[in-house]
């Protein structure tokens, strides 16, 4: 017997377009991932985009960065199986301009996301999945198996991997740092009360 009262649907549709259903389900988990992110992050500020709670933390800013840079980086290399990513193409960044890991890069926000608004954020998450789209276009089944081997480490190992690994880091990679965006933006309420009094 079915439940009275109003219906509510929580569906996940697979992406339309694809050749292989497996790229198109994962597309659409990373657009549904995707969706969450930006409904958490809109209405956000530059002042809360660029705020860290101590000076060894990433901001909502670089992580945004970091989010499309990654994005676009595996699309390149693990799907298109390109030998060196060139998301410089892409974006219009470098992929050094997250200044993740902070201590790499001396603590500092890099000059190209400071003081972003957060519609330039938006436009590199944008563009960074119009890019996966367009790497995941012709994929179908067969070659989601297809062993990628990554060039050498200086101590002769290397990297292998399939694409079908790199569109389930994609999606767990964008979740991962979802939640600690929404951590940070909890941080940011906690320091600053009066922004909610």
């Amino acid at each position: 017997m079915s439940p009275s009262g109003r219906r509510i649907e929580t569906f996940i549709a697979p992406m339309p377009g694809c050749r292989s259903a497996h790229v198109a389900m994962k597309l659409a988990e990373l657009a549904d991932v995707r969706g969450q992110l930006e409904a958490a992050t809109r209405s956000l500020n530059p002042e809360q985009l660029a705020w860290r709670p101590s000076p060894d933390s990433n901001s909502i800013a670089m992580l945004l960065t970091h989010v499309a840079l990654v994005e676009v980086h595996m699309s390149q290399v693990g799907l298109k199986g390109e030998p060196h990513n060139h998301v410089h193409h892409v974006l219009p960044i470098t992929f050094d301009d997250d200044g993740i890991p902070i201590e790499k890069y001396g603590g500092q926000t890099p000059a190209a996301i400071a003081g972003k608004p957060i519609g330039f954020f938006a436009e590199l998450l944008e563009r960074a999945f119009a890019h996966t789209r367009e790497a995941c276009a012709e994929l179908d089944d067969a070659t989601l198996a297809e062993e990628i081997p990554r060039p050498p480490r200086p101590d002769g190992s290397y990297r292998v991997f399939d694409r079908r690994w790199v569109l389930h880091h994609l999606v767990d990679h964008l979740a991962q740092h979802m939640g600690q965006v929404q951590v940070l933006k909890r941080q940011w309420l906690a320091a600053h009360p009066e922004a909610v009094a």
